[in-house]
Order: C-alpha cells, then sequence, then structure tokens
C-alpha cells in the first residue's frame, strides 16, 4: 500500500520541493495552493493537486475528506503554507497581524484539527509543521512573522504530548534561512507599510533583504528542508524538532544564550553596523555579483 501525504503551500519553494521529494520516493502526494494553475506542473509530473486556502474551513475539511475517500489514510501532513510579514511591530497594520496568524499559526491547527483524528484512530500518522527559519531568536523587525510561528511551535509541542500515546508523532522542522520567493512578497508588505520615521535604520535593512535569493553562505535551498522534510516522515521514531543547515542551527543557539538586555544591546549594535552606508553599498554589491 503506497503511503499519502498531504502538503500546503506546494505553489513555490520548501512546498514544491517536498511534493518532489515524496514523489520521488514513492509516496502518493497530495499537493495543495490557493491557485491550482501554479501548481499545474506538479498534476503533470504524478501529483493529486487540490486547491486549498488553509484559512478556509470548508476547503481545509473538504480537503482532508478527499484524501481519506480516495487513500482511506493519510501517513504524513506537512503544514508547509504560510508567509513572512515582516516591519516594526508599531508599524504592522492590525489586518496585517489578523491575516499572519490566521495562515501560519491557524491555517496548520484547521489541518490538524481535520486530520489528526482519523490519524489517532488509525494508530499511526506524521505531522510536520514547518516554523520560523530560526528558532528561538527575535530580532527587530520580524516581531509578527516569528510571533506567529512560536505560536505554532507551541502548539506542535503540546499536540506531541498530547498524540505520541496514540501513534501519531508530531514534529516541528526549523528551515534556518532559505533562498526561495518568500522574500518577494515580504518586500511587498514591506514597501506599501506606513513607515515611522523613527525606524528608518531598521527599514534600510529590510529594504535589502532579497539579498537572500542570492544564496550567500549558509543558506539552504528548498531541496534541503525537502530532503529532510521526507527524513522525518520516514522515521521510526523522529525527534521533536529538526533544525536544517547551520543558519538555523547558530540562531537557535543565539536565541538560547544571547537574552534580555544582552540582546536587545546586541541588536541595536547590529542594526546600527547593518544600515550604515559602507554595509548597504557592500549587500548592493555582493547582490549585483550573485545576480550576474
Amino acid at each position: 500500500m503506497s503511503q499519502t501525504v498531504l502538503i500546503t503551500g506546494c505553489s513555490s519553494g520548501i512546498g514544491r520541493a517536498t511534493a518532489e521529494r515524496f514523489l520521488d520516493g514513492g509516496w502518493t502526494v497530495y499537493a495543495t495552493a490557493r491557485d491550482l494553475g501554479e501548481i499545474e506542473n506538479l498534476d503533470a509530473r504524478g501529483c493529486r493537486t487540490l486547491e486549498l486556502d488553509v484559512t478556509d474551513n470548508e476547503e481545509v475539511e473538504r480537503a482532508v475528506d478527499r484524501v481519506f475517500d480516495e487513500q482511506g489514510h493519510l501517513d504524513c501532513l506537512v503544514n508547509n503554507a504560510g508567509y513572512g510579514q515582516f516591519g516594526p511591530v508599531e508599524d504592522v497594520p492590525m489586518d496585517g497581524v489578523v491575516e499572519q496568524f490566521d495562515v501560519n499559526t491557524f491555517g496548520p491547527l484547521r489541518l490538524i484539527r481535520a486530520a489528526v483524528p482519523r490519524m489517532r484512530e488509525r494508530g499511526r500518522g506524521t505531522v510536520v509543521n514547518v516554523t520560523a527559519g530560526v528558532g528561538g531568536l527575535t530580532v527587530p523587525g520580524l516581531g509578527i512573522y516569528t510571533g506567529s510561528k512560536y505560536g505554532l511551535e507551541s502548539v506542535t509541542d503540546a499536540l506531541r504530548q498530547e498524540t505520541g500515546q496514540f501513534g501519531v508523532d508530531v514534529v516541528t522542522v526549523e528551515p534556518g534561512i532559505v533562498a526561495t520567493d518568500f522574500y518577494d512578497r515580504v518586500l511587498e508588505e514591506v514597501a506599501e507599510a506606513d513607515r515611522s520615521p523613527a525606524y528608518a535604520d531598521l527599514y534600510r535593512v529590510l529594504d535589502e533583504i532579497s539579498l537572500v535569493k542570492t544564496k550567500p553562505p549558509g543558506v539552504n535551498s528548498p531541496e534541503r528542508v525537502a530532503d529532510r522534510i521526507h527524513d522525518v516522515a520516514t522515521a521510526e521514531n523522529p525527534k521533536p524538532v529538526y533544525r536544517v543547515g547551520p543558519s538555523a542551527k547558530l540562531g537557535t543557539l543565539a536565541g538560547f544564550l544571547v537574552r534580555g538586555r544582552v540582546r536587545d544591546a546586541a541588536s541595536r549594535v547590529g542594526l546600527r553596523v547593518l544600515s550604515s552606508d559602507p554595509a548597504i553599498r557592500a549587500l548592493r554589491w555582493w547582490r549585483k555579483r550573485r545576480s550576474e
């Protein structure tokens, strides 16, 4: 009997790479996205594609029902869909805050509530929640985004303790910094913000975030994260948390070691350095060099 996986957010990046990885591994793959047109090539490759907006309760129920109706089981649920609402906490509009949590926190919870009861009844299954790139470390300009992802990490921790006795594994994957189109929407959100002049230095740094797409040292590829998610799904006894690459591991370590006023001071110094003219010029030079 073929193993079955349902993956959210497959239009690009980690989600698309994960769908392809599971397909190559012989799984029956249900790849989802808000726009089916964006995953037509996954359909052509052999995935079963579904339209799914994780903020829509009816679409969530319909997607999970279809998997169980057609396969009779779901071996792995990968909650990957999400986006980044960057900017100073003071400047992010409340409707943006609500949308961020609806997609990144409540969306996975909707899928969990639809799928886990049937996994539990079967006595097996794995839930993989893709959270913030760097766990335990919050920096200026990312508070709303990381807040939504840390909320998901807390849910993941509790759910793992609740369902372990029933044979259902629940795992956090922290993907590190990944070179994907994720940052295109980030830049759109930042560009449209009503910018408080007090945060001019922070905005100078955020405006250069597309540097990540040029894949500087330490930045992961989507395929590397997809390999790790597939490893989790096929592990006999997966660990609670997997951190992919050096940025996730070092960032998490820094989050544990550098706290309180020490972190505040480090953030002020780091922001002052990164927003300086020489640093901005260096970032732009590097981006141009990598794109040539």
